[in-house]
């Protein structure tokens, strides 16, 4: 199979495309839609976002050190894009696209009620490695809608219809293929009878 080589580049997709709300010190909330986001460790758990320092976000995250990561789904596409291609300087993003703010437990950034997942972070540490800052921050709380826990006491994420961000387009996501450890887990019992390999 023939294979091209290009000049190094950023192609590690697909990326969750996540909703970050913020506010200024006096308490002005903005969203700015990232895709550079992902998961630092568990213990202490900690995430990361990356961030060009002319975005209209940029200075309230640096100077407050708070933010909020709202996943995103189907429904929230459109306002996903949006906040991501429009500027918080020249509109109120929750006014304009009619998404609700609500109060978070640890932070002063608001949570979006329209997501089925927010999470509170607090910037524990700023990179400077080039044309983006990297945020590491902890996760202060973890809020989850009622409406995708399942009769296990399972949030069935998959249920919200999740999207990704994949090179400048964006996609809902596919059947399951397996779960983790599938491929090494030992075959069970089903009616007294092993599974066949």
């Amino acid at each position: 199979m023939a294979k091209q080589i290009w000049k190094p580049g950023n192609m590690l997709y697909p990326l969750p495309a996540v909703m970050v709300s913020v506010a200024d010190k006096e308490g002005n909330p903005n969203i700015i839609t990232v895709a550079w986001a992902g998961t630092v460790c568990t213990n202490p758990p900690m995430v990361s976002i990356s961030v060009r320092p002319e975005r209209y976000s940029y200075h309230m995250i640096d100077e407050t050190g708070e933010f909020v990561i709202n996943l995103t789904t189907e429904k929230l596409a459109y306002a996903t894009d949006y906040c991501g291609v429009r500027s918080g300087k020249d509109v109120d993003k929750f006014k304009e696209l009619h998404l609700t703010p609500e109060k978070a437990e640890y932070v002063n950034a608001p949570l979006i009620a329209e997501s089925p997942v927010n999470i509170e972070c607090k910037v524990v540490k700023k990179e400077t490695p080039g044309s983006h800052h990297i945020f590491l921050a902890e996760v202060k709380a973890v809020h989850v809608d009622d409406a995708y826990m399942d009769q296990k006491g399972r949030f069935a994420l998959e249920k919200t219809d999740p999207i990704v961000y994949v090179h400048g387009q964006y996609y809902s996501l596919g059947k399951l293929l397996g779960t983790f450890g599938y491929s090494v887990k030992k075959p069970t019992k089903k009616n007294g009878k092993k599974k066949k390999k």
